[in-house]
């Protein structure tokens, strides 16, 4: 059961504000064909709901020199007792990797890691990953 129902108003209004999170009221209101004040009382409440829980500004990695992004699987020694621990710490170090997923399966992480290219990369998996005692295995997947 969802915490929080969603009308197709509330839908609408999320759909916009992904696409552009600096739309005014008044612009939004007349896509989702409300006046402002009622679309001004529905977007507080996804707000103060936590539906919306913040508005970020994203950057074009190509245009700071960030052209490689790659999907990394790893796999960490289950003997290792502090392995999760060690794991978290040192990816949350990390500024290549972006997101982080604990998996089930076959893997045990999957992080989304970016970097200038490949030789940047190759460094970031040699030196700092695999230099972990507490990886077993690693595996990579670049996105064309």
């Amino acid at each position: 059961m969802p915490e929080y129902e969603l009308d197709r108003a509330d839908c609408r209004i999320l759909e916009i504000i992904q696409r552009d999170g600096r739309i005014s009221n008044v612009e939004l209101a007349g896509h989702v064909a409300l006046s402002p004040s009622p679309c001004l009382r529905r977007l507080s409440r996804l707000e103060e709901s936590g539906v919306i829980s913040q508005y970020v500004g994203l950057v074009d990695p190509a245009k700071v020199g960030l052209g490689l992004i790659a999907y990394c699987e790893v796999m960490l020694d289950k003997k290792a007792p502090e392995a999760r621990a060690a794991f978290r710490e040192a990816v949350l170090a990390w500024p290549e990797v972006l997101t982080c997923y604990a998996l089930t399966g076959h893997w045990d992480y999957l992080l989304k890691v970016i970097t200038q290219d490949l030789e940047h990369y190759s460094r970031f998996v040699m030196e700092k990953l695999l230099a972990l005692p507490v990886v077993a295995n690693v595996q990579s997947s670049f996105v064309l």
